[in-house]
Order: C-alpha cells, then sequence, then structure tokens
C-alpha cells in the first residue's frame, strides 16, 4: 500500500514539474517581446543595427524616454480622453440594453443579440472605411468625439453580452422585492441591478478602455493630420523618410503599454468574476 501510495505520489511530482517547466517556457516565450521592447528603448541610436544584436543593453540609454515625455504628453492625453469617454458612452448604452435584455425580455431580443454577435465579427477596417464618408459629412474627422463614437461600435456590443450573461443570473428576489417596494424598471435598475453587477461593470469598463487605448485601425482612419491624435499615431513622430528613431519608438511603445498593464494587474479579479458570471447557473 505504502509502496503504492509513493509511486502515485512520484508520478504526481514529476507530472507537476514538467507542467511548471513548460509553462515557464511559455511564459518566457510569451514576453519576450515585451522584454526586446524595453531592451530596443534602452539601446543608444548607434547600437540599433549591431550584427548580433546586444542582447541585453550594455550601454544603456534614456534618451528615448526624455524624448516621448516631451513630446508625447498631448497624444497622451488625448488617449486618455477618447479612453475615458469610450468607457462612459459604452456603459450609457451596454448596462441598460443589456438589462432590458435580461430581465425585461422584450420582442426580438434574441434577434439583436444574434446582431450584436454578428457585429463583433465585422472588420475594424471594414468599419472604419464605413466611418470615413459618416464623420467626412458630419465634419467630425480629426475629433476626439468622433473616436470615442468609433471605438464605442466595438465595445458596445461586447458589452451587452457580459451585461446579459451577468444580469441573467441576478436571482430573481432581488426584483421581485423591488417591485413589491412600488419600485417600476428604471429605479429597479438603477438601485437594485446596477450595485450587484460591480463585476461586471468593472469588466466592460476596463475592456472598453483598452480597445479605445491601443486603437490604430479607426484613429489612423478618420484622423488626417490634426491635433487630436492618440498616442497609437504619436510613434509616427519618430518616422521619416531617411530616420527612424527606434529606441523612441520602443519607449513610446512601453509608456503606452504601461497603463493597461497596470489595469489589468488591479482589475484582475473583477475580469475574471464578469467574464465567467452566467457560465454556470444552478
Amino acid at each position: 500500500m505504502s509502496a503504492a501510495t509513493d509511486t502515485t505520489r512520484g508520478t504526481g511530482t514529476i507530472r507537476s514539474t514538467r507542467s511548471t517547466v513548460l509553462g515557464v517556457v511559455l511564459t518566457t516565450v510569451m514576453l519576450f517581446p515585451v522584454y526586446w521592447m524595453i531592451n530596443v528603448s534602452l539601446t543608444p541610436q548607434q547600437d540599433m543595427r549591431k550584427t548580433p544584436p546586444d542582447l541585453l543593453p550594455l550601454h544603456p540609454t534614456f534618451s528615448g524616454y526624455q524624448a516621448v515625455l516631451h513630446d508625447q504628453g498631448p497624444y497622451l492625453v488625448t488617449s486618455l480622453l477618447i479612453g475615458l469617454g469610450t468607457v462612459a458612452l459604452t456603459l450609457l448604452l451596454s448596462a441598460p440594453a443589456g438589462y432590458a435584455l435580461a430581465r425585461l425580455r422584450p420582442r426580438g431580443g434574441g434577434l439583436l443579440s444574434l446582431v450584436l454577435l454578428i457585429a463583433q465579427m465585422i472588420p475594424g477596417i471594414v468599419m472604419a472605411m464605413g466611418f470615413y464618408g459618416i464623420f467626412l459629412s458630419l465634419g467630425w474627422m480629426n475629433t476626439w468625439w468622433g473616436l470615442i463614437v468609433a471605438d464605442s461600435t466595438i465595445a458596445v456590443p461586447f458589452g451587452v453580452m457580459i451585461f446579459v450573461a451577468f444580469m441573467s443570473g441576478i436571482p430573481g428576489e432581488l426584483t421581485a422585492a423591488a417591485r413589491i417596494d412600488g419600485a417600476g424598471p428604471v429605479r429597479t435598475f438603477w438601485s437594485v441591478i446596477l450595485p450587484v453587477s460591480r463585476n461586471a461593470l468593472v469588466t466592460v469598463s476596463l475592456f472598453s478602455f483598452l480597445w479605445a487605448w491601443s486603437d490604430f485601425v479607426f484613429a489612423n482612419t478618420l484622423d488626417s493630420g490634426g491635433a487630436m491624435r492618440p498616442i497609437t499615431l504619436g510613434i509616427y513622430h519618430y518616422i521619416g523618410n531617411n530616420n527612424q528613431e527606434w529606441n523612441a519608438i520602443m519607449a513610446t511603445a512601453v509608456v503606452g503599454s504601461v497603463p493597461a498593464a497596470v489595469l489589468l494587474v488591479l482589475a484582475q479579479r473583477y475580469i475574471a468574476a464578469g467574464v465567467t458570471s452566467g457560465a454556470v447557473k444552478d
């Protein structure tokens, strides 16, 4: 009995070790581009064309980051403005829509859910070309509100599906108690449903912000050199016909990645709860 137990434990230990090693290898491979981005951002311009390249910045320089802090401030503010605006508009539209589909069950709700699912399958470049003509006629080119509307078209369908999944799992006793107290659908949504939907709110807000923050297709298509340019277009500041400042380009990418990484770390547990809500029901 003891020998069999020892054998089982030994087999389990070997499997655990293999899984750990495999996980470390895969994590290293996936994170290597991030490391290389940081490495290049610290590499002096004259060392960029070394063959083979240095795996470590032997003579690190922060000139790229100095250039970013000097040149990219307005672009960062614009990205922040667009990201927060996209979050606000997405929540304003997707939370009530999710509540209506999950709790009020209107006619045609199933068809609307199918339309929202199909909307997420449309390539961004196709939507951007359609927006170009519309925004040009409305005078929304090179504006922050135009990019907010464009980015929200990606975030809203996702937000509605997350809210539908989460709000469908809220116990009916809560809404029944609200009705007994005389609350109508709007009051129930505002005072009962939203407070208990914190995980879904955080999840939708985070993904909406990240989509807007990292957007390049809409920004590049709907901006023709105006002042309201996000950080994803600010990289072009260091690219010319005869010069490419690769350390400044990678420093811009590093600075632009920091907010996304911080938000993902801080909101990790809310994301897991928000995305998986509704997957398993009693």
